[in-house]
């Protein structure tokens, strides 16, 4: 579909997308009527790099998940895309989904995936200080105590 590995998960098409052409895929699916994107995070694969995956697709310790939803159709997709820990860069999906600024704004800022062309890649939950990324898995827990945005002192 679309030219991307196709897996089936719980009745749910899943694309997997190279992250070159996360964009065009991601345009191509809103074209078609996926116009409400859903929700996006990510997963760490740290310990799993040998999961499962398509036999095209390399898996890389980061992976960037997407799901779409067509109301008129009443059908979702799932997209996976794998970011490398080196580059872990991918584009914004802003543009084509303005409800994706703040799920991208917190991928950044809970696992330091960077998203190219973001309107405002700031943190969104961590204070602008904040040294590391908590929900990376060799992220060393408890050594530090957190005062979150808006919270009571």
């Amino acid at each position: 579909m679309l030219g991307c590995p196709m897996t089936e998960s719980r009745g749910q098409i899943v694309l997997h997308v190279a992250r070159d052409r996360y964009v065009e895929v991601a345009k191509q699916l809103a074209d078609e009527g996926y116009a409400m994107c859903v929700d996006l995070t990510a997963v760490d694969y740290l310990k799993h790099m040998d999961r499962e995956l398509p036999t095209s697709v390399i898996g890389e310790r980061f992976e960037i998940v997407v799901n779409l939803l067509d109301i008129t159709h009443s059908r979702r997709i799932r997209l996976r895309t794998q970011v490398p820990e080196a580059d872990a860069t991918i584009a914004t999906l802003f543009d084509l989904y303005p409800g994706t600024e703040a799920m991208e704004r917190e991928v950044f800022d809970m696992f330091g995936i960077s998203f190219e062309g973001h309107p405002d890649p700031s943190r969104i939950l961590m204070p602008e200080d904040w040294n590391g990324y908590p929900l990376r898995k060799d992220f060393q827990v408890g050594t530090i105590p957190v005062q979150f945005k808006g919270a009571a002192s």
